[in-house]
């Protein structure tokens, strides 16, 4: 019998992107590299606004979301409705368990999804830590959603759904402090008369922004104006799907929902002191980290920054 390519697969780890274009495209990847038509349980963990929610939309393009992220509230909920019924209607099924067990007892959500499994059904369960303990059956898939993203193909000895929620909840404050710095850096870039970036991208606790004309700027007087911002403790705050205001600014942003509450909530910000000539995309990189200084990381930052390509994403 012929094992299919993925079957191999330890784990996968992607930058988890900011912005709900880019979450979703990389849904889209990641199904396409490693989701089998024949996998019926597929488990994300992740803290609350992580983009689980974007990421299945980019995983299962059409597939009804049954929590409330965004207003929709489906009830009753088709898993549990079909699996009294004991006809299954749909082939894919979603459950947010943390959203669900308002309405239902674990154990209820845990036999509903033994039953689709069993019926060939696929059942998409985020949160799927929280209904483990019940369920005793782990992922075929099991995805965390952080600063990174982590894909998996459990086996008997793991990962388990605790192993990835010990590593995504973690890291999920370092994307949004890299967020929020990264919007901070863009205002002060463009209240010194430097236009918008053309593209940005990621690093480990940072972000970097690229430009097709070398800004002719102090970096220095750069960062000096973002820790002004900081230290000033400014309420970050949901605007729009497309802004956020800053204390009383507003000001676009490509993740809205993602960032710490206040400015004063970034930690440990800081920028490289040059900007990077990318010969291959021609463009010229200015990088900035965030969290406590790691001389040793740093470098290896350096040289990703300077040596190695990035994944690229237009604003």
């Amino acid at each position: 019998m012929r094992v299919p390519i993925h079957e191999y697969l330890m784990h996968a780890a992607y930058f988890a992107p900011r912005g709900k274009a880019r979450i979703i495209e990389l849904g889209c990847s990641i199904s396409q590299r490693y989701l089998d038509p024949r996998d019926k349980l597929i488990g994300l963990v992740g803290d609350a606004g992580a983009g689980k929610s974007l990421l299945i939309r980019g995983i299962f393009p059409g597939l009804e979301l049954t929590n409330d992220d965004n207003g929709i509230n489906v009830r009753p909920l088709p898993l549990i409705r079909d699996a009294e019924d004991k006809h299954f209607k749909s082939h894919t099924y979603h459950v947010d368990v943390r959203f669900e067990a308002a309405f239902n007892q674990p154990w209820v959500i845990a036999e509903a999804v033994k039953k689709a499994v069993a019926a060939e059904r696929r059942v998409v369960l985020e949160h799927f830590d929280l209904l483990y303990p019940v369920l005793q059956i782990n992922a075929e898939v099991l995805i965390g959603v952080g600063e990174e993203v982590l894909v998996t193909r459990p086996g008997v000895f793991g990962p388990m759904p605790q192993d990835i929620v010990n590593i995504v909840f973690k890291s999920l404050l370092y994307r949004k402090m890299a967020h929020s710095a990264e919007d901070l850096t863009t205002m002060v870039l463009q209240e010194m008369g430097i236009s918008k970036p053309e593209a940005h991208s990621d690093i480990i606790h940072g972000f970097v922004l690229e430009f097709e004309n070398k800004p002719e700027i102090d970096l220095d007087e750069v960062e000096r104006k973002v820790l002004s911002l900081i230290s000033a403790d400014e309420v970050i705050s949901y605007h729009n799907e497309r802004n956020i205001k800053v204390g009383c600014n507003l000001m676009e942003c490509t993740g809205p929902r993602l960032h710490v509450p206040k400015t004063g909530d970034i930690k440990g910000f800081r920028l490289l002191k040059e900007f990077i000539w990318d010969p291959i995309e021609k463009l010229h990189i200015l990088a900035g980290l965030i969290g406590e200084e790691d001389k040793e990381r740093e470098e290896g930052q350096w040289r990703a920054v300077t040596e190695g390509p990035l994944t690229r994403f237009g604003l």
